[in-house]
């Protein structure tokens, strides 16, 4: 069975890997089969999963619903994670392209969020991106009320600077900050990870697979959808970059070759073998990408592992923004 992890100190025990969902509902080059995609999230389930991450600017409204539904069968065994902070058109379900997280739209935000998820409280909702307008201690005394009222059981926080966060956590506990974090992105060990053990606060990776790179299966030649791939816009992504950025994935190969694991399950085992509080969440839209993802628990990186990635990794230069600018600007804030 997968084991569990539990969020900082708060008493939120989940299972060791989750599993975001946000590409089911498009993103990345097609548009996945709907029914195809509750199945995926139900043999997740099955496979000892219960931490799902969702936001309800995918689709916009679209990914939430799915969610919901797939996990509508499993009211109470699963934890679901939503996020809120962008401005959205709720009857267009179009994004206005920016943030708000004004205590009165996060109030008013959330039932939309329970009635699409189908349950009566969402156990952690996090602040998708700091709004520079809004006061976080505003942010993190709506979500309070929110908790006080029942609509909401824990606070997460999403792409914020460490001292954010603290301010944000003396007005309201902070469970689970969430951000990037893998091999090839490990800005949030210079300050949030400390600010995190500090408060007893857990820490959730996004993109822990750097949106499919660190698997190898991405090469210098792989193409991106323009109209759909939100690598295509990522400098990282550009060709030039990739070819460079492949010595990232190649430090790997020996270490996975003797372990008898993929690249992909080292660079998992990597991230849960810093912190015993951390939880990586892979999204995936394929079962045996699931099930290898999964597979990456059972990886076991002893100290001298561990040892020979941190010094192939500290000769490695990455080329390229995670983000475009503009993306970058509104994180660590």
């Amino acid at each position: 069975m997968m084991q569990q992890r539990r969020l900082g100190n708060s008493g939120l025990e989940v299972s060791a890997i989750g599993l975001g969902c946000m590409s089911m509902t498009g993103g990345y080059s097609d548009k996945p089969d709907r029914q195809e995609m509750i199945s995926l999230i139900r043999t997740a389930v099955d496979r000892g999963v219960t931490f799902f991450d969702t936001a309800e600017i995918y689709g916009p409204y679209a990914n939430e619903e799915l969610v919901g539904e797939a996990l509508a069968p499993y009211k109470g065994q699963v934890v679901i994670a939503t996020k809120f902070g962008w401005d959205i058109d709720s009857v267009e379900r179009k994004p206005r392209g920016r943030v708000t997280s004004r205590p009165e739209v996060v109030k008013q935000v959330v039932d939309g969020s329970l009635q699409r998820l189908g349950v009566d409280a969402i156990d952690l909702y996090y602040q998708h991106r700091v709004d520079p307008q809004v006061p976080i201690e505003d942010v993190a005394g709506a979500v309070k009320e929110l908790i006080e009222a029942g609509k909401v059981q824990h606070f997460g926080m999403s792409e914020a600077a460490a001292g954010t966060i603290r301010l944000a956590h003396a007005v309201q506990p902070v469970t689970a900050v969430q951000s990037e974090y893998s091999l090839w992105w490990r800005r949030p060990e210079e300050e949030v990870l400390a600010a995190c053990e500090d408060l007893g606060i857990g820490f959730v990776p996004y993109s822990p697979l750097g949106k499919g790179f660190l698997t190898g299966t991405i090469t210098a030649s792989t193409t991106f959808d323009t109209s759909n791939d939100i690598r295509s816009t990522i400098p990282r992504f550009a060709p030039d970059a990739r070819q460079h950025n492949q010595v990232v994935v190649d430090s790997l190969a020996s270490i996975a070759q003797r372990k008898g694991a993929t690249l992909g399950q080292i660079a998992l085992a990597w991230l849960l073998a810093q912190k015993p509080w951390i939880v990586p969440i892979p999204g995936t839209r394929k079962l045996r990408w699931l099930e290898e993802n999964l597979g990456a628990a059972d990886v076991e990186l002893s100290t001298d592992e561990l040892t020979e990635i941190e010094q192939a990794a500290s000769k490695i230069q990455v080329q390229g923004g995670r983000y475009n600018e503009a993306a970058e600007q509104m994180t660590n804030l």
